[in-house]
């Protein structure tokens, strides 16, 4: 006899027809909810219907846009305990975590209203001395249908964001989220279209796994953007680059963090440890790796330890991390744990019997070797590996030396600022963690393995625009440096004028 149910997995499953993901609670393990598995057909004709309501999007202007998007960000405020319940749920991540994900999208869809008009509107540029009789200026247009794919473990902020920049800018765009978190996409629909009832193809979702990502980007998009690992990300570039489709990457990142000899410890013991342990670990600018410098080294190690014991994994509401919602990522955690000790660290706080099944427990490794993997490849799980170094420039060495470039921190009362400026990535919290990742302000996005674009910010909302330049004529010039026929040497003396003003400029004799 068949069996015709799918077995049910923490990371999903594809139903035994190909049609169904589904999902489970992280807390039981039980299956939490099914959803329909988007093909080529159901790609194509979404963003068929995202190009065709693109236009009515755009026409609306900038004021017609904001008005719109306040009414989705009233929605989604009305609904933000449905929100975090399904975070908590498919994701496992406390309540109080979730909240901070829809907090942070309201956050970001007030910022765009804001802030959209003012980046992307008509911008007047200087006229150019060689055609006085021209003004210019540049407008910033939409792309037309953007593809975002989003990941697991920030599954509402880190997509929604995008969203909300790409809408903000005039785009229509489409959401596939990660198969293990497909409820919170459905939920950002679901409030979009009550809130827009007459674009609602403005906003779309398309569950699925690999081949619904794979199906959207050959469905003629006209920009992708992808969080996910680096490896995937590279294979989505190079399809992307068949049909030269512009792409943000946002991928992993081995974030390092300094402690000077002048840091003030107790408050850096007490932002890393949580820069490094919130959300499990699961974070691409979570603080992975900590450098400090010798001198302060062994009061910081006591520190951190102390609080790291008492951060409690957990499902229940006195848990301040959750469980591990892939299952693959288990035994990563494991091999750097392992890699490290057999590396000659050892584990103030947890080690190898801290990687359960579901839950792993906090680490605090010390004493491990630069080229260990806890140190060079991202783990993402609750873990910090601490490197002694001599100086704070043995230290900017070590960070800039690895293949990631995204996030950092620096702790140092007085040189916080210079040590922060030598590193090459695209993100520093100076005498803090993660703030930069908070504030809807601040760009956001990488260098090397950790992808390029920028997300958040000014750079975000244009990154979803492309700039569209403009001339006028505005009468009649002496001669034009556009046409033939102009009078004989015109050019000539044009050129003379300007050698002699730049002489004139510097101090030197003109002819």
């Amino acid at each position: 006899m068949t069996n015709n149910a799918p077995t049910i997995t923490r990371d999903g499953v594809i139903g035994q027809d190909g049609s169904e993901v589904v999902t489970v609670d992280q807390a039981t393990g039980a299956e939490f909810a099914r959803y329909s598995v988007a093909g080529k057909e159901e790609a194509a004709a979404a963003v068929a219907a995202a190009r065709s309501v693109s236009g009515p999007w755009w026409d609306l202007g900038f004021e017609g846009r904001a008005e719109q998007l306040r009414a989705w960000r009233r929605e989604m405020a009305i609904s933000g305990e449905e929100g975090v319940a399904l975070i908590h749920a498919e994701n496992g991540k406390p309540l109080d975590e979730a909240r901070v994900e829809v907090l942070g999208i309201l956050e970001h869809v007030q910022y765009a209203v804001e802030n959209a008009e003012r980046v992307l509107g008509r911008r007047d540029v200087p006229d150019s001395p060689t055609v006085p009789n021209q003004r210019a200026w540049v407008e910033y247009q939409p792309y037309g249908v953007v593809g975002v794919i989003g990941p697991w473990n920030f599954p509402l902020l880190t997509p929604g964001a995008i969203l909300v920049e790409a809408i903000a800018a005039g785009n229509a765009a489409i959401l596939k989220p990660s198969q293990i978190t497909p409820g919170i996409g459905e939920w950002l629909v679901r409030a979009w279209q009550r809130a827009v009832p007459d674009l609602p193809d403005v906003l779309q979702c398309l569950n699925g796994f690999g081949a619904t990502g794979q199906a959207l980007i050959e469905s003629g998009l006209n920009k992708l953007a992808f969080t996910g690992s680096v490896a995937t990300g590279k294979t989505v570039a190079a399809q992307c680059a068949q049909t030269l489709t512009p792409v943000l990457l946002e991928l992993g990142g081995k974030d390092g963090v300094i402690v000077a000899e002048d840091a003030d410890l107790d408050e850096a013991a007490r932002h890393i440890v949580w820069g490094a342990m919130q959300n499990t670990g699961h974070g691409c600018i979570s603080l992975e790796v900590a450098y400090v410098v010798e001198s302060v080294h062994d009061a910081f190690v006591e520190k951190i330890s102390d609080l790291a014991k008492q951060v409690r994994a957990g499902s229940d509401d006195a848990a301040e991390i959750g469980p591990v919602p892939l299952p693959t990522q288990i035994p990563i955690i494991r091999e750097h744990i392992r890699d490290a000790l057999d590396r000659g660290a050892t584990a103030t706080v947890g080690g190898l019997d801290a990687v359960g099944e579901r839950y792993v427990t906090p680490t605090v490794l010390v004493g491990v070797s630069p080229d260990a993997l806890a140190v060079t490849e991202e783990t993402f799980g609750p873990t910090l590996a601490v490197v002694k170094v001599t100086d704070t420039e043995e230290a900017i060495a070590h960070v800039n030396g690895g293949r990631y470039g995204l996030g950092s921190a620096v702790f140092s009362r007085d040189r916080g600022e210079d040590i922060a400026r030598q590193l090459r990535v695209g993100m520093t919290s100076i005498n803090d963690a993660l703030v930069f990742s908070i504030n809807p302000a601040v760009p956001f996005g990488g260098r090397g393995d950790s992808g390029y674009g920028r997300k958040q910010g000014e750079e975000g909302l244009r990154e979803f625009a492309y700039p569209h330049s403009f001339t006028a004529k505005t009468g009649p010039a002496q001669f034009s440096a556009t046409t033939f026929g102009r009078p004989a040497g015109a050019m000539a003396g044009a050129l003379a004028g300007v050698r002699n003003r730049i002489l004139a400029e510097s101090g030197e004799k003109t002819d």
